[in-house]
């Protein structure tokens, strides 16, 4: 798709949108308001991404088969919980109706030499979540070494990983253009059927729409839809409805 204008940005990118939450302060009542900000006059969102304890209250409120999908987080946000811990917290957010488990890689032991891991703890969350979409977060800002960004990326690739996601949004440095790059260029590169999720810092149509292009660049101007693209933003969807109401002019890209 060839995005022409600011407007035509903002419609995509609500399509493409993960609502997010993950506020340490969130409650049922953040949830109820997350839920009706992801059904916008102008379409919906493609997901709420919350914290798995609010899952079950949020399937209440879209019903099952709701067009926007429930994601969650594991191992999140340190990446640090023990392989069984982790399967557990993803059997019961499958039980409460998740769609979509975000799965936090053990990134530190990685950074410090040990593949084996990430490898070890994605195969069994994905064994775990056999029909739901499984996102790998590589909390690219902490691994910062653009080489094992794309060791990482392949590896949870080769696990299993439905997405590649760049970050918690919970650190200092989240996503950037940067790891994008090396991350869409590792999808194309081993030609797998797994999609893209940057996350964390991306406010405005026109940060969202760098990272579209950039994906457009690499991997064609058909590649990004739902299925494939996705950005992880909890003040994103303020600016796309700026946007397409035309309440406010489209604000620039945050220091790209």
């Amino acid at each position: 798709m060839e995005l022409q204008s600011p407007r035509e940005a903002a419609a995509f990118a609500l399509s493409l949108l993960d609502l997010t939450n993950l506020r340490d302060d969130c409650d049922n009542a953040a949830i109820e308001n997350l839920c009706l900000r992801a059904q916008t006059p102008y379409g919906n969102s493609a997901a709420i991404c919350i914290w798995p304890r609010f899952i079950a209250h949020a399937r209440n409120i879209l019903g099952p088969g709701h067009p926007v999908r429930i994601a969650t987080v594991v191992n999140f946000p340190s990446g640090d919980l023990a392989v069984a811990e982790v399967v557990e917290e993803t059997l019961k957010a499958v039980e409460d109706g998740a769609d979509e488990i975000d799965l936090v890689i053990p990134y530190k032991a990685f950074i410090a030499g040990d593949e084996a891991a990430v490898t070890t703890m994605v195969e069994a969350v994905r064994a775990a979540c056999p029909q739901s979409t499984l996102k790998v977060i590589l909390e690219t800002g902490e691994i910062r070494d653009m080489a094992l960004v794309r060791r990482a990326s392949e590896l949870a690739i080769a696990a299993g990983a439905d997405f590649i996601k760049t970050s918690t949004g919970k650190v200092q440095v989240n996503a950037t253009l940067e790891a994008a790059d090396i991350m869409l260029r590792a999808i194309r590169e081993t030609k797998a059927k797994v999609g893209f999720k940057p996350a964390g810092g991306i406010s405005t149509v026109a940060d969202a729409d760098l990272y579209l292009r950039l994906a457009e660049s690499i991997l064609g101007p058909n590649w990004v839809m739902p299925s494939t693209f996705r950005f992880g933003a909890s003040s994103l969807l303020d600016d796309i409805l700026a946007v397409l109401s035309g309440t406010t002019a489209p604000r620039a890209a945050a220091g790209y």
